[in-house]
């Protein structure tokens, strides 16, 4: 990945908290808003949901979904120019114990100190979602598919910082 480009997109994902999380719901679109975190070496992301909303439900029956994370607007970029990244990938409930649940908590609570307590509810869950396809938009002509090792290297602490 060029080198700017992956100083933007671990910016835009460094800076932005939530994103648009695109389920099916009944077969149809279904779009909500979810804080998100950077999993442990870019591989992913973990969100952190209540069974009691739709989405969780929709992910339970049916794990193919996208993020999207867009980059607030900024005076003198037009909105079809801001940066952003969507993702297609599946979703994947973390059950208390299991492998990579622990990584993806840690990950979270570091990102969301005061979501500590929801831990605590039974009705919540840790979900991993792990990117298939990934596109990057840093702004106007700027465009760019790459894939999860991609995303995973640009996102990584070895990353060149230009």
């Amino acid at each position: 990945m060029n080198p700017d480009y992956a100083r933007m997109l671990r910016h835009l994902l460094q800076t932005q908290e939530v994103a648009a999380l695109g389920t099916l719901h009944h077969g149809r679109p279904h779009v909500s808003m979810v804080p998100f975190a950077l999993l442990p070496g870019g591989a992913g992301f973990a969100i952190h949901v209540s069974q009691l909303a739709a989405h969780t439900r929709d992910m339970l029956a049916k794990p193919e979904v996208s993020l999207l994370v867009v980059a607030p607007p900024s005076p003198g970029v037009p909105v079809q120019g801001l940066a952003r990244i969507t993702v297609q990938g599946r979703a994947e409930r973390y059950a208390e114990g299991s492998e990579g649940r622990a990584e993806a908590k840690a990950a979270y609570l570091a990102r969301f100190p005061g979501s500590a307590d929801l831990f605590g509810f039974a009705d919540f869950s840790v979900f991993a979602i792990w990117p298939d396809s990934i596109r990057f938009v840093g702004g106007f002509g700027q465009a760019t598919t790459i894939s999860p090792r991609t995303l995973a290297e640009a996102l990584s602490d070895n990353a060149p910082a230009r």
